[in-house]
């Protein structure tokens, strides 16, 4: 799923180029290339779809050329998540009825990508031949707010376990309590399941988006199908696959392990995956020379000379034509400086 835009990150991620298209990390790669690169030893490169949007078609194909022009699904709006995954799972079962899918956001950072790819190995053969949905739940390191929650009846990593129920985001106290408990783990958006599992459960639960799909299907891979699409697809019910299934259906199972996973919602975010010196200050980017600073994120392009005096805490992080000066504790206000 690459349609996001990403404003948090802003001036990098812009709506002409989100994130997951851009080198976040400084590591040569954009997101979408290192999510790509992730699931490399689990599918063959022409078993990759991309949905996105259709502004972003051109990129994808850029950063992914090994992918199947008609594997990049190009959503005409915005309809979050259940659309999205509705769309392409429809698709798939018409080129291959016994699919079996994963399904992971583009933008999304795992460093520890032995364990993740044992992880997703293991949820694909538990729901290969089982009507099961497994989501990929994450070893909570602290207590987090800005993150749902999946509630497991066991406290057992690596394992598949039955869901209790979905969490949306906690206040401070009660993500303090979830951490404690050890049942609790961060909802990372990665899910796991064979395509009839899902197309049945969106019939079931999101039967308005099953309804679309099925009025669409008989254009698929013809020439008609951009028309089609442009017709049809906004009249999907805007909803995310968490509320029109996960917390719905019974058959949601999650598999936890730490992964050092983050979803690089923010600045803040960012700064903590990458070296920092012995003032807490980390840098991407080229020639930046910190002069009596703490504690501050600077992201700049590779072919500037940046100097920065006397920061305490702040982001500094410019692309061509803009620049941000903001503190991190403010970073949260970043879509109204934006806007």
């Amino acid at each position: 799923m690459a349609g996001g835009v990403g404003s948090r990150l802003w001036p990098l991620s812009t709506p002409d180029v989100p994130k997951q298209f851009i080198d976040i990390l400084g590591v040569g790669r954009s997101l979408i290339q290192l999510t790509a690169e992730r699931f490399a030893p689990l599918c063959a490169p022409d078993h990759f779809w991309v949905v996105t949007g259709e502004k972003y078609v051109q990129l994808v194909r850029r950063q992914l050329p090994f992918i199947p022009a008609d594997q990049i699904l190009a959503e005409p709006e915005g309809r979050n998540t259940a659309p999205c995954i509705a769309y392409a799972s429809w698709k798939i079962q018409r080129k291959d009825p016994e699919a079996n899918i994963v399904v992971t956001p583009a933008d999304a950072l795992v460093l520890k990508t032995t364990e993740f790819t044992e992880t997703i190995r293991k949820a694909l053969g538990f729901t290969e031949k089982r009507d099961a949905i497994v989501t990929v739940g994450i070893a909570p390191t602290r207590p987090e707010t800005g993150y749902g929650y999946i509630h497991a009846a066991e406290a057992i990593h690596g394992q598949v376990l039955k869901v209790s129920e979905f969490r949306e985001k906690p206040d401070l106290d009660t993500a303090i309590g979830y951490l404690e408990d050890g049942k609790y783990f961060w909802n990372a958006g990665i899910f796991v399941w064979n395509v009839n599992t899902i197309l049945s459960e969106l019939r079931a639960y999101a039967p308005q988006i099953a309804d679309v799909m099925d009025l669409l299907a008989p254009s698929f891979f013809t020439e008609q199908e951009p028309e089609q699409l442009h017709r049809l697809f906004p009249t999907c019910e805007k909803i995310s696959i968490d509320y029109a299934v996960m917390e719905k259906s019974p058959r949601i199972y999650v598999i936890a392990e730490d992964l050092a996973w983050s979803d690089l919602g923010s600045w803040g975010s960012v700064k903590t995956h990458l070296d920092q010196d012995g003032d807490g200050n980390s840098v991407v980017g080229g020639d930046v020379r910190l002069f009596d600073c703490q504690d501050c994120f600077i992201h700049t392009a590779s072919e500037k000379t940046v100097v920065v005096e006397g920061l305490d805490g702040y982001i500094v992080a410019e692309s061509r034509d803009r620049l941000l000066i903001c503190r991190l504790s403010q970073e949260q206000r970043i879509k109204e400086f934006s806007a």
